[in-house]
């Protein structure tokens, strides 16, 4: 059966805003609590309602939570904090009329703030989110400010010496972002030479450095300062997460996506280092991929600009830096916002060093455009994927 091409997907959803998609209606919880409710306009068939998903998913038995002590005392404070972001679209972004954040990261971590901490009318109002950047997430994790990232956060092993990864729970690609007018870039391959806008910090650099070594990478704080940066002719291409892409196109005419995906960057849940965190939280994801939560999770959010049937969730343990009792790693086909299959590619960008481990970083154009740090997540001050 032919596979929709996701590129129509992104034009015809371009119309319409996320937030008009993610709509709440009351509903009962698997827990058997009431769910919040508010009036919103309906996703239209076939569509899952967000709060409906957030209020609604699995909740632990008190003693597999008593068993962790990472879990326990997320359960006594109350409320779940991440690492994360507030503007991302699709992922994780605020409205700021209502201050609500909603996107397929928050809702994992709305979801795993229910399952720990217990029924609630509102998930939302167990997770508490801390915005961060590429060059923020090890430290905040580090120094307990927060209990776990979610933020399009990439699973390297270099990264995996410093923090531990549960997952992957989700896998896109990196991709190249041109000009709607562009017509000599049509992918990866015709980057030499090219200006690309990169976020510094992220797995971007590393990725591109290897598909395409000659390219003139300039690096710039956060994601809409790299879009900005292309619009305004600066740089005459962007590389970075498919995901991210994704938000970019959502609702704007301005910029288009080339070619395919040429790495697979799996997302990882970020957690303190050597803490029962990791068991605790691949059980959950175990769950939630069983009883159909992340399906309807992804419906919920990357499906309404996609289209299509829910991918399947990449295998926990999956990837280099997210093994599991020390068993080695063997990637399986995992979630993606796209089924179609990717473009021939150099090294997956799970094999990228984390910010400041690589001693041979490819060279850039040293002239960094002001902003407010971010990396890979579709926002402006951000993580990275």
């Amino acid at each position: 059966m032919t596979t929709p091409n996701r590129r129509l997907f992104l034009s015809a959803a371009g119309a319409a805003s996320l937030a008009a998609v993610l709509a709440a209606c009351a509903d009962t919880g698997a827990d058997g609590q009431a769910v919040s409710s508010s009036s919103s306009a309906s996703a239209g068939a076939g569509a899952v309602d967000y709060e409906t998903v957030v209020n609604s998913g699995p909740v632990a038995a008190d003693d597999v939570v008593a068993a962790s002590t990472w879990a326990s005392a997320i359960k006594e404070a109350g409320v779940l904090k991440t690492g994360g972001t507030k503007t991302a679209p699709v992922f994780s972004l605020e409205d700021t009329t209502t201050g609500r954040v909603s996107g397929f990261d928050t809702a994992i971590g709305q979801v795993l703030a229910r399952y720990i901490i217990g029924g609630s009318n509102d998930a939302s109002t167990l997770l508490d989110i801390t915005q961060v950047t590429s060059d923020t997430r090890e430290t905040v994790l580090g120094n307990g400010s927060v209990q776990a990232v979610i933020a399009t956060y990439t699973i390297t092993p270099e990264r995996a010496k410093k923090i531990d990864f549960a997952g992957p729970y989700y896998s896109s690609g990196q991709a190249v972002l041109v000009r709607a007018d562009e017509s000599k870039i049509t992918g990866v391959s015709d980057l030499a030479g090219v200006k690309v806008a990169v976020q510094s910090g992220s797995s971007s650099i590393t990725a591109l450095q290897k598909a395409a070594p000659q390219a003139e990478q300039t690096p710039f704080n956060d994601h809409n300062t790299c879009l900005s940066a292309l619009e305004t002719k600066q740089v005459d291409a962007y590389v970075v997460d498919e995901s991210l892409l994704l938000s970019a196109m959502q609702g704007s005419d301005a910029f288009k996506i080339v070619g395919e995906p040429f790495t697979q960057d799996p997302y990882g849940i970020g957690l303190p280092q050597g803490s029962d965190a990791k068991a605790f939280v691949n059980a959950f994801l175990k769950e939630i991929y069983d009883d159909g939560t992340w399906e309807k999770i992804w419906k919920a959010t990357i499906g309404v600009i996609t289209g299509g049937d829910a991918p399947k969730p990449p295998a926990i343990g999956s990837v280099p830096g997210s093994e599991v009792d020390g068993a080695t790693a063997s990637p399986e086909p995992s979630a993606s916002a796209s089924p179609e299959p990717s473009g021939p590619a150099s090294a997956p960008a799970n094999n990228a060093p984390a910010p400041g481990d690589d001693a041979s970083a490819p060279a850039v154009n040293d002239a960094p455009a002001p902003g407010n740090g971010g990396a890979e997540t579709g926002e402006t001050p951000t993580p990275d994927a």
